[in-house]
Formats: C-alpha cells, structure tokens, sequence
C-alpha cells in the first residue's frame, strides 16, 4: 500500500477510536420521539410522569399535546404550570391562545401580559408581538417608544421583521428620535438577512443623504 493511502487509512481509524459517542436521549426527547412516531398514550404517560418530577418543559409539551387534541383550557393549564417554573416558550403560548381567542374569546390584556414576560424572559417571538402591542396600542398603552424598545430587542435577536420595523422608526422619527445612520444600519442588516425591500430602502436614504450635495 502507498505511505500516503497507509497514512489517510490510519487517520480515518483513529478519528474513528477516538470519536465521542453519541449522547443518550434525553427523557424529554424520548418521549416527545414517541409522540412524533405516534404513540400518544406512551408519549403521555412519559411526560405525566416527568411532570410529576417537576419538569417545566413536560408540562409544556402536554400543553402542546392537549391542543393537538383539540382541549384548549387543558393547553392552558400545562401551559401556566410551565410558565410557573419559568419556561418562556409556554409563557408565549399562553399569550397565543389568548390573542387567537383560543379560550372562547379574544383576550388582547391577558394575552400581552403573558408575552410581556417571554419578551423579558428571552423569546424573540414575543419581544415582536410586545414591540406590537405598544405600536398598535392592542392589549396595552400607545407607546411608540416602548414599541421600538421591543422592535430593536427583537432585531439584536435576529428578527428580520423587527430589523426592518426599527429601521423604519429611526428613517421617520417614529417614537424615536430620527437618526438616518441607524436606519441605514438596520435596514443594512434586514438586507443582509434577505428582507427583500430593505435593499431599495437602504438606496434610498442614499439619494435622500447625498442626492442634495452630489455635483451636477
């Protein structure tokens, strides 16, 4: 055998001997695996069990289960008791099933409060929904500024809606103070993201900036 095959065959068992092991599934995983194969009532007597034990994400997905299943006030149950040991996914849920009138009617109030504490828990998804709320003055005070609090919160999350909103707000002064150099910075960074208008709006402000001092 050449010394080069000799050498990449060696290398290849080595990487082989010393590679990590693949981690066993988490309980969690395992019954949420169940349920995706569709062994429901295993998945849920797994889960049950793991809510016993205290486990915020157990409740949160027999949450998800019980809206699958068409149970609603079951959903909200699992969800407030997940919310309770601090699961910001669930505390977004619940603001969903609020907002979506999920409970027999809309409830705008409720539903902010739960996305108020998911924004300020981590979720970008609700940072969004807050930044909404105060914009529209739906479920909470007209704010603007506490609006394009959310909104940038959201876009230092990656949110390329949020990226975009934020910019807009700094173009026009909307809540607050214009700043063109932010704009042209957040719509630079919805463009990069693939937001497809923010590239014509960054050109734009271009012509607005330079259009007025550019020779003749």
């Amino acid at each position: 055998m050449p010394l080069r095959q000799l050498l990449l065959s060696l290398f290849a068992v080595a990487s082989l001997a010393t590679a990590a092991p693949r981690p066993p599934l988490s309980p969690i995983e395992l019954a949420i695996g169940a349920y995706e194969r569709g062994d429901v009532e295993s998945a849920r007597r797994q889960l049950e069990a793991l809510a016993r034990r205290g486990l915020p994400a157990a409740e949160h997905n027999l949450g998800v289960m019980a809206l699958d299943q068409g149970r609603p006030e079951d959903a909200e149950a699992h969800f407030r008791r997940a919310a309770a040991g601090g699961f910001v996914t669930a505390m977004l849920a619940l603001g969903q099933l609020h907002e979506q009138g999920r409970l027999g009617r809309r409830d705008l109030p409720t539903a902010m409060h739960w996305y108020r504490l998911a924004a300020e828990g981590g979720s970008v998804d609700a940072m969004v929904e807050t930044g909404t709320a105060f914009y529209l003055g739906r479920g909470a005070p007209l704010d603007k500024a506490q609006a394009a609090h959310w909104y940038r919160e959201a876009a230092k999350g990656g949110d390329v809606g949020a990226q975009y909103l934020i910019a807009s707000m700094y173009e026009t002064g909307d809540g607050v103070p214009q700043d063109l150099r932010l704009a042209r910075y957040w719509y630079g960074v919805a463009a990069d993201n693939g937001d497809e208008a923010a590239p014509g709006k960054l050109k734009e402000l271009e012509r607005r900036e330079y259009g007025a001092t550019a020779p003749p």
